[in-house]
């Protein structure tokens, strides 16, 4: 089985000049100092040296608007990661940027050094929650770069949030069967957080904003995820990267944070998947055959889903079952 690397290069708020109203990327990143292009050899060897020569090695910028810097800017940075794309040290370059920051010169200059993936930060895709949130471009600009990105050839992105203000389980639902029409290839689920020195903070601590509870993020990105899985649409990360100013509370000040956010999502959805299943089953014992790379989401985090049915349902890992199918052993 191929394995997954992700070499992340940090660039919070790099050539950004709006400010969401729930944006501090230096908190949420956990990266206070933009790393330089003269300083990224010096990371990605890092890591390359703890790397399996033999995985399947991105180089990813994070954090930024990247294609909001100049080209030139962008060159340094991108000159320094094709070296390693073209001696095969590397496999991908991929880079997040905003929907309004893209071009055709933008994107031919990001085609001459190899990148493969572009993702835009759609965020939502209805104005009004665009507008009140302060991403400063519509949903036709994130329409129009998305079919630009498509155009030259590069893996297209497209990163969206739940629980923002204004929106609602229904918008967010728009937002994802709008991404799975603009033909994404992938996509990030984020629940939003109220970050401290926001102006989310503010309306929050005025009672103007009222987060998401956990129980409500897992339910929605569960019903999400499983919309994308169901058109092909890959889902890179679901939650927010566990900084250490989440992890310790600094940064944090109300939301549906958790540090295996992901692992609730997919305990949440095969816990879906079995309750149907116990419904069919009432009174017997099931063991339930799923593929190993599904075992612990279908167990549940901390042992959830085996624990609800009391020792009524056994599981075990069969490798001749594809990821998201089971098959169910009546054993009394």
């Amino acid at each position: 089985m191929k394995t997954y690397y992700t070499i992340p290069i940090f660039i919070p708020e790099k050539a950004c000049p709006y400010r969401c109203i729930y944006c501090n990327q230096y908190k949420i990143v956990g990266c206070n100092n933009i790393i330089q292009p003269e300083e990224m050899k010096t990371l990605i060897n890092t890591y390359l040296s703890t790397i399996p020569a033999k995985a399947y090695k991105t180089i990813a910028f994070f954090g930024g608007s990247f294609t909001g810097m100049s080209i030139e800017e962008q060159s340094h940075y991108l000159q320094v990661a094709y070296q390693y794309l073209s001696k095969g040290e590397v496999q991908r370059i991929q880079l997040s940027t905003r929907p309004d920051y893209i071009s055709r010169p933008i994107l031919e200059n990001l085609k001459r050094y190899g990148v493969n993936i572009v993702e835009l930060g759609a965020q939502s895709l209805n104005d009004e929650v665009l507008r009140f949130i302060g991403r400063g471009h519509t949903v036709q600009q994130v329409e129009t770069a998305a079919e630009m990105v498509k155009d030259y050839g590069f893996e297209l992105g497209l990163q969206m949030m739940i629980g923002l203000p204004t929106d609602t389980h229904e918008g967010a639902l728009a937002t994802a069967k709008k991404i799975i029409d603009l033909k994404a290839r992938n996509t990030r689920i984020y629940p939003t957080l109220v970050i401290k020195n926001t102006y989310l903070e503010s309306l929050y601590r005025q009672g103007k904003y009222a987060p998401l509870t956990l129980e409500e993020a897992v339910s929605l990105s569960a019903e999400i995820y499983e919309l994308f899985d169901k058109n092909h649409v890959k889902v890179l990360r679901v939650g927010l990267h566990p900084s250490e100013g989440l992890l310790n509370g600094e940064s944090l000040v109300a939301g549906p944070f958790h540090v295996s956010f992901k692992e609730l999502v997919l305990s949440r959805i095969w816990q879906k998947r079995l309750d149907n299943v116990m419904q069919n089953n009432v009174a017997g014992k099931v063991k339930v055959h799923v593929s190993p790379s599904q075992l612990n989401a279908a167990i549940g985090y901390g042992g959830s889903n085996r624990k609800k049915y009391q020792g009524r349902m056994l599981f075990e890992a069969d490798e001749t079952i594809e990821k998201d199918a089971f098959k169910i052993e009546i054993v009394n």
